[in-house]
């Protein structure tokens, strides 16, 4: 199984919304931070939009935030937004399936529970424990400068 690239920048996306918090962040920006281009973080974004993921703000001082708490927001549930889009096999599109096989094959039903035990797990998983604590991720992806109390008491301890 591999992930789209759409879901990957999902991520990056919440993570560096979730890590700048308290500010409206550009997609520009985190198409720098996160090595992709403008146009597909702003793809990308449109559809976390369209979900309930981010809020966007327009005009010159727009951008984008998190539209609920990171604690809020679960992985499984991205990575289903963007992963469904493209059937995991041709026997999964009900509308373009050829597959001969599909009417007796019983290796769909064995990927489909499979499928459905990696989300099961993504969905334990939320933005917040992406980004709590993870003071290499906020070195990465903050805007401004910035150690949480978690990076300080880390960084006292060593």
């Amino acid at each position: 199984m591999r992930l789209t690239t759409r879901t990957n920048l999902a991520a990056r996306t919440l993570m560096f919304c979730a890590v700048n918090d308290r500010n409206l962040v550009r997609t520009s920006d985190i198409a720098e931070r996160c090595n992709s281009s403008t146009n597909h973080v702003a793809r990308v974004v449109q559809n976390l939009q369209a979900e309930g993921f981010v809020v966007t703000v327009r005009g010159r001082t727009g951008g984008i935030r998190l539209a609920k708490r990171p604690d809020q927001i679960s992985i499984g549930a991205v990575f289903r937004v963007f992963e469904t889009e493209i059937p995991f096999a041709e026997c999964f599109d009900k509308e373009r399936n050829t597959c001969p096989l599909a009417i007796t094959c019983r290796l769909r039903s064995y990927v489909a529970r499979a499928l459905e035990a990696f989300y099961h797990e993504l969905d334990l998983v939320t933005l917040d424990d992406l980004v709590r604590g993870n003071c290499g991720l906020v070195d990465l992806l903050a805007m401004q400068p910035k150690l949480s109390v978690e990076c300080t008491k880390d960084s006292i301890g060593a």
